[in-house]
């Protein structure tokens, strides 16, 4: 059983038992976990790790699979006993990369054939049409609708048999950034009105990060850990092929449209310490004042310095203490402390030792606004 970080998690949570074990003709799947399931908990692994295979055993479309499969006190699959629930009796929602829809019917009619399957519905079709933005195009045929639209009703369908957990397995992956922002988004305000437990599987960990309150990495057909999302991404730092990044959320404070920059700071009662990124959109419900704002610095765009940077034009300036140092062929990772958040920085191994930097040592972090990347902000020309 792999390292299980998981802290306690708001909302509903449901519990999953996998004890499994499928092979094919290059790649074997072994999973033996004890799962709490609340809010959107994110899948991360390269291709092939065997993230869609996992939701596929889940909503029990891998009959082959040998082990054991229990779901909030419900054995759905156990090969022993030869018993193995079928995929539309287990409640579990599954929503694929491509939407999967009736070509020759509207949007409302692809959901209408949905909501046959339910016996005692609880939501309204209203209601899902409203929380998927789809009300003003429920008569369009779906062959005329985005790929975006397409996954909406996807997901409206999706919600309308009313699962005890939904699956996604990378369902915006062909979307372009914007778009995908827009579902995220959507799928981030379905989870908290509806307090359904999600699964979301992704290779992009900038997507997780925004959208997931922990995850579950896999590799190579197991499980390594599961974590608090920050604290899980910056344990893949020490994966050698994944760019090592800082990953945070901080309060939104300020717009300053004028130079081209939002605020954040890293506490919602002071402002004292604080970065800046290119300006968020203003139309964006996650941009207004208060809100929380996931983010990701990448390593190899944070500078130190031994000395308070008086006179330069890189906007983000921190004051921290190195916690950490580790040697490379040619660089160094330094884990540096600032406002009880830490910072990852990438400096070649020259600059590290002719600044002498020691555990301890007092300095300065600098990084461009650029450099602070979310899914809320805009493309932006500016360079500070």
């Amino acid at each position: 059983m792999s390292k299980n970080l998981t802290q306690s998690l708001p909302g509903k949570a449901l519990n999953l038992t996998i004890t499994t074990n499928i092979s094919f003709e290059q790649f074997n799947l072994s999973v033996n976990e004890e799962l709490t399931l609340a809010g959107i908990t994110g899948i991360f692994g390269e291709s092939g790790s065997g993230k869609s295979t996992l939701l596929r055993i889940i909503a029990g479309l891998e009959k082959r699979a040998d082990g054991q499969l229990n779901f909030n006190g419900k054995e759905l699959q156990n090969s022993k006993k030869r018993h193995f629930t079928k995929p539309e009796h287990r409640n579990i929602g599954l929503i694929f990369q491509d939407s999967r829809l009736f070509p020759h019917l509207s949007v409302l009619e692809n959901l209408t054939y949905a909501v046959k399957r339910k016996h005692q519905p609880v939501l309204s079709m209203e209601k899902i049409l409203q929380l998927t933005q789809l009300t003003e195009l429920q008569h369009q045929n779906v062959t005329r609708l985005s790929g975006g639209e397409k996954q909406r009703v996807s997901l409206a369908r999706a919600l309308l048999a009313e699962p005890e957990l939904l699956l996604l397995d990378e369902p915006f992956s062909a979307l372009d950034k914007k778009t995908k922002a827009q579902m995220l988004q959507i799928v981030k305000t379905i989870q908290q009105q509806l307090d359904m437990p999600m699964l979301y599987v992704s290779h992009s960990i900038s997507e997780l990060q925004f959208i997931a309150k922990q995850l579950i990495v896999m590799s190579d057909g197991s499980i390594g850990y599961i974590a608090p999302t920050h604290q899980a991404i910056h344990q893949l730092n020490s994966h050698e092929d994944i760019a090592v990044k800082t990953s945070l959320s901080l309060t939104i404070t300020e717009h300053l449209p004028k130079f081209g920059l939002s605020q954040l700071a890293f506490s919602a009662k002071s402002s004292d310490n604080h970065i800046y990124l290119p300006l968020l959109q203003q139309d964006q419900q996650q941009s207004t004042i208060g809100q929380l704002l996931p983010c990701i610095i990448y390593a190899r765009d944070i500078s130190i310095s031994t000395t308070k940077p008086e006179h330069s034009s890189i906007v983000n300036q921190l004051p921290g203490t190195i916690t950490e140092i580790k040697q490379g062929i040619t660089s160094a990772l330094v884990k540096v402390q600032c406002a009880q958040q830490e910072f990852y920085a990438q400096i070649s191994l020259w600059s590290a030792t002719r600044m002498a930097l020691t555990l301890n040592s007092q300095v300065y972090i600098q990084f461009k606004a650029n450099a602070v990347h979310s899914f809320h902000s805009t493309e932006s020309e500016n360079h500070a």
